[in-house]
């Protein structure tokens, strides 16, 4: 029996479509029996964020950006038509009326699957997250444990 397949996703991007595609592709690797690491950095981090606010102690610069980021993959917009908070709104709609899983699920699917979900350390830092924000059954590490991952990796994306 050969070695087992592995997928490697860098989700980037702070959009909800994206980071959908993202988690559609990582449970579908999942399903194929592939070891699957979903790596978070920059914006696609908000898709790992609680959806209440966790108390923490911030600078000032952290305290902005915890403002102006969504918290929560329900709470991102769309990467076009967007159309100032309607877009996510009617894509939602859509979603529900097609019987399609919603990007929440699809995380805690993931989660069900055992994929790795990696919170990347050096952009928490900058951007001031702390691991009391993320959800439950986060990974902590940066690009080094990443690209150890990903070199020997059947399938890298980048969303």
């Amino acid at each position: 029996m050969g070695e087992k397949k592995s997928t490697n996703i860098i989700l980037f991007s702070g959009d909800y479509d994206k980071a959908m595609a993202a988690f559609i592709i990582a449970n579908g690797a999942a399903a194929y029996d592939h070891d699957v690491t979903v790596f978070a950095t920059f914006w696609g981090l908000n898709a790992f964020r609680k959806n209440e606010q966790v108390i923490t102690k911030k600078g000032k610069l952290e305290r902005m950006f915890e403002k102006m980021m969504p918290r929560g993959a329900d709470n991102m917009g769309l990467s076009n038509m967007n159309f100032g908070g309607m877009g996510p709104k009617m894509i939602k709609n859509v979603i529900k009326k097609h019987n399609a899983v919603p990007l929440p699920d699809l995380i805690d699917m993931a989660k069900e699957q055992e994929v790795n979900l990696v919170a990347c350390t050096m952009t928490m830092d900058l951007l001031g997250l702390q691991k009391e924000e993320l959800i439950e059954g986060v990974e902590y590490a940066g690009v080094a444990a990443y690209l150890s991952e990903a070199e020997n990796g059947n399938v890298n994306l980048f969303i």
